[in-house]
C-alpha cells in the first residue's frame, strides 16, 4: 500500500505552524536589549538552520553584537516557556500522520531546532504517534548534515532505501539528498515552490492529502 517503511518529517513548516512563537520570542529577546523588533515576513526567512543561526540574522551585528550571548540566552529562555501559545499543526496533517500509524508506517522528525523543544512538542502534539523525534543538540551535525536521519533510521529499525523525508524548505533537499533518500517537499511551509525548484525540489505536495497519495503506491 505504501512505498515506504519509514517517513521522517521536518518540524517547522511542515507538521507544525511555529512561525507566529518564533517570532514572539525572538521580539522579546530583542525588545529586552534596545534591539531593532523583527517582521514575521524577516522570521520566516531565518528559520531552517537552527536556534542560533536564527537569531545571528535576528540581531543587527550578529555575534559582533556586545549583547549577543545574552539575546540569545533570553529568546531561549523565553521560547521554552512560549512555544505552544500560538503553534498548531497545519490543517489535515494529524490525519496523515495517525492514517499512517494505523497502516503501519513508522514516524519520526529532525528538525534544527533546539532538542528541548522539538521533545516537547513532540510530547505534546503526536504523544499518541509513537514518533521519534530529534532536535538539534551537541555532538549531533545538524542538517543538512544526515546524522540525525541516520539516527532516526536506527531507532526505527529501516533502512534508508526504504524509507523517505518530507519537508518544507532548501535544507530539507539537501538534507534528504546529503542522507541518499528521496524528498517530498511541501508546498504549506515557510518557502515558496519556485525557489524549492531552484534548489533542486523535484516532488511537491500542495496538501496532507496529496502528500498521503505521494506516499502511496
Amino acid at each position: 500500500m505504501y512505498r515506504y517503511q519509514a517517513v521522517i518529517f521536518d518540524l517547522d513548516g511542515t507538521l507544525l505552524d511555529t512561525l507566529e512563537d518564533l517570532k514572539d520570542s525572538v521580539n522579546a529577546a530583542l525588545f529586552a536589549y534596545g534591539c531593532k523588533e523583527r517582521s514575521l515576513e524577516e522570521v520566516r526567512n531565518f528559520v531552517g538552520n537552527g536556534i542560533r543561526n536564527l537569531m545571528l540574522q535576528a540581531v543587527e551585528g550578529g555575534n559582533a553584537h556586545p549583547e549577543f550571548e545574552n539575546i540569545f540566552q533570553y529568546f531561549k529562555d523565553d521560547y521554552k516557556k512560549n512555544c505552544k501559545n500560538k503553534t498548531k499543526p497545519y490543517s489535515g496533517i494529524m490525519d496523515v500522520l495517525k492514517q499512517l500509524k494505523r497502516d503501519g508506517v513508522k514516524l519520526a522528525m529532525v528538525s534544527n531546532k533546539a532538542d528541548f523543544a522539538v521533545k516537547e512538542l513532540n510530547l505534546y502534539y503526536f504523544k499518541d504517534l509513537d514518533m521519534i523525534a530529534a532536535g538539534e543538540k551537541e555532538g549531533v551535525r545538524r542538517k543538512p548534515a544526515p546524522d540525525a536521519v541516520f539516527q532516526a533510521l536506527k531507532e526505527l529499525n529501516v533502512d534508508k532505501e526504504h524509507a523517505v523525508y518530507v519537508g518544507d524548505s532548501d535544507v530539507d533537499i539537501q538534507t534528504a539528498n546529503n542522507a541518499e533518500i528521496p524528498c517530498i517537499s511541501v508546498l504549506w511551509g515557510f518557502r515558496e515552490k519556485e525557489f524549492l525548484v531552484e534548489q533542486g525540489g523535484k516532488v511537491f505536495a500542495e496538501t496532507p492529502k496529496e502528500l498521503l497519495c505521494l506516499l502511496q503506491d
